[in-house]
């Protein structure tokens, strides 16, 4: 196979991330892996669909490390017609782009969308990639595994619900990830209601949600691939992001450390609520982020943790995941006639 993999910028990569690890995996099992940047897509006058694309040239590679290196090299840099992709893996992360390039996010799910015409399998699909660009796509999974949310710019509203709550509550931007602009609210503790949702608001709509006791100690990240645990000799690809200090975002760029987690029958029924929605809309590979009996997100950007869910458990998740994208190019080969979105998870 010849699997392209986009990213923000090759040049802001780094060796541990995920992407590079799929990237290095399938190369060790025989494929091509290309890393293109969100903004190195071109649309030619011919209708051709090209990409500036770089991939290390050494017949093998020791460590994450070295790969990322040669990939980097500028003469690794190649002009490729985009229908020569058997794969394009869309793993370029929305809240890295948010403010220094606003364009971005929407230019990513467009040109995958493009490039899923030309007959290429597009993962996660990106026409579901779209409609996911905000938290609300979060609202379309079923309640019992939400927390209670309010999403509004109206602060009366969003002092009324947080009132409802006992007064505590998560306040968070509508756009982005990662951890950033979060907000613990403890009305017994902070007066500031008001200026925290005017600060948010500037940049859009508020989500108030319920604060989860359980948050102390962190949240879980499962992979699910196919819309089921992503599973390899009995070991699940999951681990718990514990928060630094007092800080309630457990997100690793927010410097929240990985720990050894055992997945509970819970986590893996909360798996099974949201499977049917993750299949109809072609989540191939995605994270959920799990706080005692809710879901918190479901990242179907990016999911990162790879590398920590495989140190944790002393299992090596990637090559079932390039295993499975092999699958799904062979039964392109046989039924041409099945749509992306269907072939994502099928």
């Amino acid at each position: 196979m010849k699997i392209g993999f986009v990213v923000n910028a090759i040049e802001t990569e780094q060796d541990y991330y995920t992407t590079n690890r799929l990237a290095l995996t399938a190369r060790q099992m025989g494929h091509e892996a290309w890393f293109m940047g969100i903004g190195d897509f071109s649309y030619q006058p011919d209708g051709t669909l090209t990409a500036k694309a770089s991939a290390g040239d050494a017949k093998s590679y020791r460590s994450l490390k070295r790969h990322m290196e040669d990939v980097k090299r500028p003469e690794m840099e190649k002009l490729i017609a985009l229908e020569e992709f058997d794969v394009v893996m869309l793993r370029n992360d929305p809240a890295d782009d948010a403010d220094s390039n606003p364009w971005a996010n929407n230019a990513g799910v467009a040109f995958g969308q493009l490039i899923a015409s030309l007959g290429v399998l597009v993962v996660n699909d990106p026409t579901s990639l779209a409609n996911a660009l905000s938290k609300a796509y979060f609202q379309h999974f079923p309640e019992v595994v939400r927390p209670r949310t309010l999403i509004s710019r109206d602060e009366e509203q969003i002092s009324a619900f947080v009132d409802e709550l006992g007064g505590k509550a998560v306040l968070k931007p509508l756009q982005g990830s990662g951890g950033a602009g979060v907000f613990l609210i403890d009305r017994k503790e902070s007066p500031n209601l008001n200026q925290i949702i005017e600060a948010i608001a500037r940049d859009g709509y508020v989500v108030a949600q319920e604060f989860l006791p359980d948050a102390v100690n962190g949240d879980v990240r499962l992979f699910v691939m196919n819309g089921r645990p992503l599973e390899v000799n009995g070991s699940y690809a999951a681990f718990r992001r514990t928060s630094a200090g007092s800080d309630i975002r457990s997100n690793m760029s927010a410097g929240g450390k990985a720990v050894k987690v055992a997945v509970t029958d819970e986590m893996l029924e909360m798996v099974e609520v949201v499977r049917p929605k993750l299949v109809a809309d072609g989540m191939f590979l995605v994270g959920l982020d799990i706080v005692g009996d809710k879901l918190m997100e479901i990242n179907v950007f990016s999911p990162g943790g790879l590398g920590s869910a495989q140190e944790l458990n002393d299992v090596d998740f990637a090559p079932r995941i390039i295993e499975e994208l092999e699958r799904k190019v062979a039964m392109r080969r046989h039924y041409p006639e099945i749509d992306n979105r269907s072939l994502a998870t099928g």
